[in-house]
């Protein structure tokens, strides 16, 4: 798979970027280190009593190999911290710079706008299109009004809404998953939550326009189905699916969030795992770094990727769209079946 290589160290000329302003994660220890490093040998040049261009060429190459190492050797766990990411692109952010125009539409026109979801109409190179996904947040006080990204029934219902629509008008529809799963608080199971998400589910099965969907972060359980049955599924290289998260697997199996490396080896929920079991259609290459390393240009990627895709799928007859993608999805997994008498004569 190829992926496209960026520099680290022009992106933080680019962006004016320094190490106290960057997020480390857990494993990108080693790199904060040998970033240290390069600020103080950057502060000794500044004062202009030492050459050190040498040392910070060196440090520089060096550092790039580290990153290529690390990169290279990513454990699910990994890619599950990197879709978790602080400074990773969100739905929001996507629409802005793959979108000429956005007209967000709110409500289910049951109960409330759902700020967990968001979505509207949009123009694509001049195509309309019907665009939505979760929205977690940029701040504490932005995650607390997206609720983290977990939708309630009316967020689910809302999605519903704005796909009915570009199912009257013929506009294609694109999803963005990003969520750690729907919200499970009794307000929301009190009006629905699993009836909201199977709904979709049979509806989207059936919608008579294109669909495609990608997860761009975390794609967790029925939170993310939920807006996520398409013609084409697509999972960004540091994201992750699966129906359950690493620290919630490891509380169940083990009673404690320790094992949730193990977990995450476990589910074998990265991009690769999906693709190779025929789950998702394929994964979109990430700068190094991650998507955050480098947001503009992976939002490129995706919009490459969307007018690929809808320049085939919009050539198709409805019918025939619409009796694949049910083929698709009813030919998912392996199964046996064993006759009732042979069950019976084993007892």
């Amino acid at each position: 798979m190829p992926a496209f290589r960026f520099s680290w160290g022009y992106l933080l000329i680019l962006r004016g970027q320094s190490n106290s302003t960057m997020v480390f994660l857990e494993f990108e220890k080693p790199l904060e280190i040998m970033y240290e490093q390069l600020e103080k040998l950057r502060e000794i040049g500044n004062s202009g009593d030492v050459d050190v261009s040498e040392s910070i060429v060196s440090l520089e190459a060096k550092i790039s190999e580290k990153r290529q190492e690390l990169y290279d050797h990513l454990s699910g766990w990994q890619r599950v911290q990197l879709s978790r990411h602080p400074e990773r692109p969100y739905t929001l952010f996507y629409i802005e710079h793959i979108c000429e125009k956005f007209v967000e539409l709110h409500g289910d026109r049951y109960v409330m706008d759902d700020k967990a979801i968001v979505g509207g109409l949009a123009s694509i190179e001049g195509q309309t299109v019907v665009i939505l996904g979760q929205q977690k947040g940029k701040n504490t006080k932005d995650r607390q009004y997206r609720n983290f990204g977990m939708a309630n029934p009316d967020g689910y219902r809302k999605a519903l809404r704005l796909m009915k629509i570009a199912e009257r008008f013929g506009f294609p529809v694109i999803t963005l998953i990003d969520t750690p799963g729907a919200y499970p608080g009794l307000e929301a199971e009190e009006r629905g939550q699993a009836e909201a998400i199977a709904r979709n589910l049979f509806e989207m099965a059936q919608l008579r326009t294109p669909i495609l969907c990608f997860i761009i972060g975390e794609g967790a359980s029925g939170g993310a189905i939920g807006i996520g049955l398409g013609d084409r599924v697509y999972m960004l290289e540091n994201s992750w699916y699966s129906v359950i998260s690493p620290e919630s697997c490891s509380s169940i199996l083990w009673r404690s969030w320790d094992y949730k490396e193990q977990a995450a080896e476990a589910l074998k929920l990265t991009a690769e795992h999906m693709f190779k079991n025929g789950l998702v259609d394929g994964i979109l290459p990430e700068p190094l770094g991650g998507a955050h390393s480098a947001p503009e240009i992976m939002a490129q990627t995706l919009k490459k990727q969307i007018l690929d895709d809808l320049a085939v799928l919009k050539q198709l007859p409805i019918d025939t769209l619409v009796d694949q993608r049910i083929e698709k999805y009813a030919s998912m997994g392996e199964y046996e079946f064993v006759p009732v008498e042979a069950t019976l004569s084993e007892k």
